[in-house]
């Protein structure tokens, strides 16, 4: 096992070390979406030669391949698509799929009996963590796989549910946090009780720490860096919160108690020393952090009197982008707004991008000097964002929206895409699908 481990690494530093000459090189040959939000988190897809207007007929289909009802988005890594559905029949149960990611060809499932017991029953949230040749799937119940990524081999698996007693303190909507991978554990936010954050041992599947006694979110946690040192930043049904990833100690943690009930899903965002979080009954919360070390204090807060009314930001499931001094998100009713991320004052709104409904959603994802914008009439548009407002510059249609998620408006496509090998990768609740966007 330990050898395997440092064959890993040393592929990993190959194919850092390859991505880094392609950099100096002013052009970026190609990088993985292998987790949520893609290989660094942080949204943001930098692959080149990309096309720029969609043809009249638009994006050419590579493949597509059947799948059941999911929340959970794709992901891709070393030629593999992975993602998560759910069955009824013969009887209830998740699953973990892969196909090769050229061809569509479906290489393996796993699945796994589950009986749902939360709101929203469409299937699993969360999207497949790959590290290495390690899969993480959690479900909706909170079921936690680790799986051979190149076989779908059971490595290990946990069950919060009896491990942590969690009961009552399951979500309304499930589990949806991404597993995120640190040094030699995975981390996952389930919300029991004193063990809202958990760690476990990326080898054997052993709980390395617990942490925080506060009820789950639907956010993913993310990495940052205070003071020349690692921090896990976790918004939790209750608070936000700066804690070591090695240990779980609480370095800070900035109550953020919800109104109504825990509704976080868009993850936290940050750029240089502020960190920007928004609900969709709790507005929009921005934290300053010490750069020097890893402390937190608020900088503002600010929400309207309801969710038709809000301020500043209130969305429930896209994360939003940061740009400059500025940024971009969608509010309650499908608002596109754009801010000041000086005070949350609102610059300019627009409602074109996505029709006016209740959580009315789109997935934004900046490539260089544009945004791509999914939004969940199945709709992928091109797009630029500035102060001076939203510039649709070509949009096409790739998906019909399916029921399974929300039945109301026809259907919805709420999963998120992935971005990877020049293409994007999107599901419903009846197809995964491969569209080209490379260049000719």
């Amino acid at each position: 096992m330990k050898q395997a481990s440092f064959d890993r690494t040393g592929m990993r530093a190959s194919v850092r070390l390859a991505f880094a000459l392609s950099l100096s090189a002013g052009v970026v040959l190609g990088e993985d979406w292998p987790q949520w939000r893609g290989a660094r988190r942080d949204g943001i897809w930098r692959e080149t030669e990309i096309i720029d207007r969609f043809p009249d007929e638009g994006p050419p289909r590579k493949w597509t391949s059947p799948i059941g009802p999911g929340y959970t988005g794709p992901t891709v890594a070393d030629g593999r698509v992975f993602c998560m559905d759910r069955v009824t029949k013969p009887s209830q149960q998740e699953q973990v799929l892969c196909w090769d990611a050229e061809t569509g060809k479906e290489i393996w499932r796993f699945a796994y009996d589950c009986v749902y017991t939360i709101s929203y029953t469409a299937g699993p949230r969360a999207c497949v963590t790959i590290h290495g040749n390690e899969a993480y799937a959690i479900g909706a119940m909170g079921h936690l796989h680790c799986l051979d990524a190149a076989t779908g081999a059971v490595l290990w698996a946990r069950d919060p549910q009896t491990d942590f007693s969690l009961g009552d303190r399951m979500p309304i909507w499930g589990i949806a946090a991404a597993p995120l991978v640190h040094g030699p554990n995975v981390i996952v936010q389930i919300g029991a009780s004193n063990a809202c954050i958990v760690a476990f041992d990326r080898e054997t599947g052993e709980e390395a720490w617990r942490s925080l006694d506060d009820r789950a979110s639907y956010s993913a946690p993310i990495l940052i860096q205070q003071g020349h040192q690692d921090v896990l930043v976790c918004w939790t049904g209750d608070s936000v919160a700066g804690l070591a990833p090695r240990t779980g100690e609480v370095y800070w943690r900035h109550p953020f108690p919800p109104s109504r009930m825990p509704i976080g899903v868009a993850t936290p965002i940050i750029r240089k020393d502020r960190l920007f979080v928004t609900s969709f009954y709790d507005g929009s919360l921005m934290l300053e952090l010490d750069p020097g070390r890893p402390e937190a204090k608020p900088a503002w807060h600010r929400c309207g009197p309801s969710e038709k009314e809000t301020d500043a930001l209130q969305s429930i499931i896209s994360t939003p982008i940061w740009q400059g001094d500025h940024i971009y998100g969608v509010d309650s009713y499908g608002e596109l707004r754009c801010l000041l991320a000086s005070n949350g004052d609102r610059v300019w709104e627009d409602q074109t991008a996505t029709p006016r409904a209740r959580w009315s959603n789109i997935h934004i994802v900046p490539q260089g000097d544009r945004v791509w914008m999914f939004n969940e009439r199945g709709e992928l548009l091109i797009a630029k964002l500035s102060p001076g407002g939203f510039v649709e510059q070509s949009r096409a249609k790739i998906l019909d929206p399916t029921t399974e998620q929300l039945r109301d408006r026809g259907g919805v496509c709420w999963a998120p895409p992935a971005f990877a090998d020049r293409s994007v990768f999107v599901r419903s609740d009846r197809e995964i699908v491969r569209v080209d966007l490379a260049k000719p």
